[in-house]
C-alpha cells in the first residue's frame, strides 16, 4: 500500500497569526483573510502618518506634497514587496538633515534623482543577499546617530516655531538661536508651544480620548485655533493636488562625485534604519519574521518609485510600525491600505492641508526630535563602556553631517573593539608575606600587540625573586610565547624559579609550532600538583640535617587555592556553615588517584565520604569506624543513596591475590586483619561470579575483575547490615556499585549480576 510522502509541503499563508490553522478559510483571498483587523489598524496608522509626513517634508526643505507622495508609495509599494509583514514605510525624520542638505546643494529635482539612485542601490543590495550584513553596525552608533538627528531637528525647528527661518547647519542654528528668541513672533510661538503641550500631556488623558492619535489631535486642534485667533501666521502653501505635485527627477549638472556620495549616503542610512526598525518590529509580535533581503528589495523599489514621482526618500519607520502592531494589524494589508488612505486624502482634501501653520508642524517635529534622544540609550552606553563612541558620534553628526558622523562613530567603535579584544591584562603582584613568590597575572588575548606591556611588567620583578606566572589566555601567538620564554630563561639565570600556571582556553606549548587559534577550555578542575609545581618542590623531603622540611608542595597548593578558587568557593559554602545535608554516602578506596567529587561532578555538601583500603563494608560490630559512618549517614543525615566505588589496579586487591597465593605483603597484623573483609571477594572470583564473567568478556584483567567482584559483594553486605539493610529493603536508600577505570578516566556501573558502561561513547572492550 503506498505511503504518504512525508516530505510533501502543505501550502500555508505566511502571514497567518500564530496558532491558527492555515487551512481554515483558505477559500478567502489573502487580502480579505485578516481584513477585520487590518482595516481599522490601517486607519489608525494613516492618522498618525499624515501630520508626520507633512512635518518631515517641511523640515527637509522639500515640497509639502513630497512627504505625502512618499507616504503613499511607502505604504503601497514597500508594503507589498517588503519582507516585513507589519512594518510601515514612509518619509522618516532620520533623513531630514540629509535631504535638507541635498536640496540646498543640488535642488529638489536632482534630490529626487538621488533618491532613485539610492533605491537602485538598495535593490542591488537585496538581490545580492547582503541584507543581514547591514546589521553589522554597532547599535550604539545608530542610537547616537538618531540622537544627533533629534538635536539637529530641534535646533532647526526651534527657529520655525519662533517665526523665523532655519539656517543650513545645526551649528549655525545654535549660534543664531539667541537672536531668534529676541525677535520671536508671538502668535507663531504660542501655536507651536500649544502643540508641544498637547503631545506631552496626551498620555495622561483618559483612554477613550487617547484612541485618537495624539499628533493628529494636536495638529487639528491648534490649526482650528489658529484660524480663529491668528489668521495671519505663515502656513503651508502649495498649488494643486498630489497629482499636480508629481515631478520627474533630473540629473545633476556636474559634481557627479558629490551626487554619487549622496546616493550611497541615502541608501545606507535608509537601509540601516529600515532593517533595524524591522528587527524591532519582529520583537513586538509573534507572527512571521522579516526576510531582510526582501525588505531591502521592497525599500529599494519604493525609493525608485518615490523619486520618479517627486517624493521624499522612503524608509521603514518605527513610530508608524509600532502603531500598526499596537492597533492589531495581522498582515501587510494594513500598511498597503494606509498608503491608499494617504493617496485618497491628498487627492480630495488637499485644501485642508494649507490651513496648517508652519509653527504647528514645527512643534510636532520638536517632540519627534526629542523622542529620538533617549536617556536609556545614554545609560546603556555608560554601563557597557560605549559612552565615548556615543558622544563622539552624536557630536560629529550635529557638528559635521550625518554621513561623516556615522563613519567616524563606526571607526571609533571598531577601534574600541580592537582595544578590548587585543589588550591583555598583565600585572605584577609583590609577595603578600614572607616565603611567598611574586605573581605575574596575564589574561586576555596574548599577541604581539601586548609585548611592550609584557616586557615592562616582567622586568619590574626584582632579580632573584621566585615568580608564579598565571597565564589565563584565550589567544596566544608565537611572538608572545617567545618573549615569555626568553624572560623565563633570563630570570632563572638569576637563581630564581619561574612556575608557569595555565588557566585559559589555549595551551602555551601550542604557540611554539602551530597557527594561533582560540580553543576550548583546557584547564582541568583539579590538576595534580606534579603538573604545575617544579620537581624540586615535590620531591624535597628533608633538609641537610635530616630534619623534616615544611610541606612546601601543600602550602603552594593552598596558596594557589587562595588565589584561584577561594573567592569562587565561598558563595558555595556560605549556606553550609551551620549544617550539612548530603544525599549520598560514597564509600571509596583510599587510593590517591580516586577523586569522588570529581567523577560525580559533586560540590561541597553533596557527598559524605568514607574511605578505607579496598572500599569495603563489614557485618555489624566488626569495625566501629565503618558501622559509625553507616549509622551517621542513614540515621542522622538520612542519605538517599550509598555508593560503593572500586577502581582499576587496586593495591588492596593485589594484596588479596598475593595473600591467597602465599605471598602477602609484610604490612603488619593490622593490615592482614583488614584483608579479611575482602578475602570473600577472591573466593567469589574463583567460583565464577557473574560480575567476573562480565568483566572478563569486556577484556578486563584478573586484578580488575576482582575489584568489580569486590564491589558487588560489598553491595550484598549492605543489604545484610542491620542499619542499611532495612533502609534498602524499604526503598529509603538505594545502594549502587561503581568502578573507576583510571586509564580511561571512565566510570562503570557494577551490580551483583554484571557490569554496564555508563559512557555511551565507550566501545565494548575486546
Amino acid at each position: 500500500m503506498p505511503q504518504p510522502n512525508e516530505h510533501a509541503t502543505v501550502p500555508t499563508d505566511s502571514h497567518s497569526p500564530p496558532g491558527k490553522n492555515p487551512g481554515k478559510g483558505a477559500t478567502k483571498p489573502s487580502f480579505l483573510r485578516n481584513l477585520s483587523a487590518d482595516l481599522p489598524a490601517s486607519l489608525v496608522v494613516f492618522l498618525v502618518a499624515l501630520p508626520l509626513s507633512l512635518g518631515i517634508a517641511a523640515a527637509s526643505g522639500a515640497p509639502v506634497m513630497a512627504g505625502l507622495i512618499a507616504a503613499a508609495v511607502g505604504g503601497i509599494v514597500a508594503g507589498s514587496l517588503g519582507g516585513s509583514p507589519l512594518q510601515v514605510s514612509g518619509p522618516a525624520a532620520g533623513l531630514t538633515v540629509v535631504v535638507a542638505g541635498l536640496v540646498d546643494e543640488f535642488g529638489w529635482a536632482v534630490t529626487c534623482a538621488i533618491t532613485v539612485g539610492a533605491g537602485v542601490l538598495q535593490l542591488l543590495m537585496g538581490v545580492s543577499r547582503i541584507g543581514r550584513a547591514a546589521l553589522a553596525v554597532s547599535p550604539v552608533v545608530v542610537k547616537a546617530m538618531l540622537a544627533g538627528i533629534g538635536i539637529t531637528i530641534i535646533l532647526q525647528q526651534a527657529h520655525v516655531l519662533l517665526g523665523g527661518q532655519a539656517a543650513g547647519s545645526a551649528v549655525e542654528n545654535l549660534t543664531a538661536l539667541p537672536a531668534a528668541i529676541t525677535n520671536v513672533e508671538l502668535h507663531s510661538a504660542l501655536l507651536g508651544l500649544a502643540v508641544v503641550a498637547i503631545l506631552l500631556t496626551w498620555k495622561f488623558l483618559p483612554a477613550a480620548v487617547r484612541k485618537i492619535p495624539g499628533p493628529l489631535a494636536a495638529v487639528v486642534a491648534v490649526t482650528a485655533l489658529s484660524v480663529a485667533v491668528a489668521p495671519s501666521v505663515e502656513r503651508i502653501s502649495f498649488s494643486g493636488s498630489i497629482f499636480d505635485a508629481i515631478a520627474l527627477p533630473s540629473l545633476p549638472d556636474g559634481n557627479w562625485r558629490a551626487a554619487g556620495m549622496a546616493v550611497i549616503t541615502v541608501a545606507l542610512i535608509a537601509s540601516i534604519e529600515s532593517l533595524l526598525s524591522a528587527v524591532a518590529v519582529d520583537k513586538m509580535h509573534g507572527g512571521s519574521r522579516t526576510n531582510l533581503n526582501r525588505e531591502l528589495v521592497g525599500q529599494g523599489s519604493a525609493n525608485v518609485v518615490s523619486g520618479m514621482l517627486g517624493g521624499l526618500p522612503v524608509t521603514g519607520v518605527i513610530v508608524r510600525s509600532a502603531t500598526n502592531v499596537e492597533a492589531g494589524a495581522k498582515s501587510r494589508t494594513s500598511a498597503i491600505l494606509h498608503g491608499v488612505w494617504v493617496l485618497v486624502f491628498s487627492a480630495l482634501f488637499a485644501g485642508l492641508i494649507q490651513l496648517i501653520p508652519l509653527s504647528v508642524l514645527a512643534g510636532l517635529l520638536l517632540v519627534i526630535g526629542a523622542k529620538l534622544i533617549k536617556i536609556a540609550d545614554i545609560r546603556t552606553s555608560l554601563r557597557t563602556g560605549d559612552l565615548l563612541v556615543y558622544a563622539v558620534t552624536l557630536v560629529c553628526v550635529v557638528a559635521l553631517n550625518l554621513l561623516e558622523g556615522v563613519i567616524i562613530g563606526l571607526a571609533l567603535a571598531a577601534l574600541c573593539v580592537l582595544w578590548r579584544v587585543l589588550r591583555a591584562q598583565i600585572h605584577a603582584h609583590a609577595p603578600a608575606g614572607s616565603g611567598l613568590s611574586w605573581r605575574v597575572t596575564i589574561a586576555g588575548s596574548c599577541s604581539f600587540f601586548a609585548l611592550p606591556r609584557l616586557n615592562r611588567v616582567l622586568h619590574s620583578v626584582p632579580e632573584g625573586q621566585d615568580v608564579v606566572v598565571e597565564l589565563n589566555a584565550d589567544y596566544l601567538d608565537h611572538a608572545f610565547r617567545e618573549a615569555l620564554v626568553a624572560w623565563q630563561k633570563q630570570h632563572r639565570n638569576t637563581g630564581a624559579s619561574v612556575v608557569l600556571e595555565e588557566h585559559g582556553t589555549t595551551a602555551f606549548t601550542d604557540a611554539e609550532d602551530n597557527t594561533p587559534q582560540r580553543q576550548d577550555l583546557r584547564e582541568f578542575p583539579l590538576p595534580p600538583r606534579t603538573s604545575w609545581q617544579p620537581a624540586d618542590v615535590v620531591t624535597e623531603a628533608k633538609d641537610d640535617d635530616g630534619g623534616q622540611l615544611p610541606l612546601r608542595s601543600i602550602l603552594l597548593g593552598i596558596d594557589k587555592y587562595h588565589r584561584r578558587h577561594a573567592d569562587k568557593v565561598r558563595p558555595l559554602v556560605q549556606d553550609l556553615t551551620e549544617s550539612q545535608n548530603p544525599d549520598t554516602l560514597f564509600v571509596a578506596c583510599v587510593d590517591s588517584r580516586v577523586n569522588p567529587n570529581l567523577i560525580t561532578s559533586s560540590g561541597p555538601g553533596d557527598l559524605l565520604t568514607l574511605r578505607n583500603i579496598g572500599n569495603v563494608v563489614c557485618s555489624d560490630d566488626h569495625d566501629a569506624s565503618i558501622d559509625s559512618a553507616l549509622s551517621f549517614a542513614v540515621k542522622a543525615l538520612s542519605v538517599d543513596s550509598i555508593i560503593i566505588c572500586g577502581h582499576s589496579n587496586c593495591g588492596a586487591m593485589k594484596a588479596v591475590i598475593a595473600d591467597a597465593e602465599g605471598a602477602a605483603p609484610a604490612l603488619g597484623s593490622g593490615f592482614d586483619t583488614w584483608l579479611e573483609h575482602a578475602r570473600p571477594s577472591y573466593s567469589a572470583l574463583l567460583a565464577g561470579n557473574p560480575v567476573a564473567m562480565a568483566a572478563e568478556a569486556h577484556g578486563y584483567s584478573r586484578l580488575d575483575q576482582l575489584s568489580m567482584v569486590n564491589v558487588a559483594l560489598q553491595l550484598r553486605k549492605l543489604e545484610d547490615h542491620p542499619v542499611t539493610g532495612p533502609a534498602i529493603a524499604s526503598g529509603l536508600v538505594q545502594a549502587t556499585g561503581l568502578y573507576y577505570d583510571i586509564c580511561t578516566a571512565r566510570v562503570v556501573l557494577v551490580s551483583p549480576e554484571g557490569i554496564e558502561q555508563l559512557d555511551p561513547s565507550m566501545a565494548v572492550r575486546s
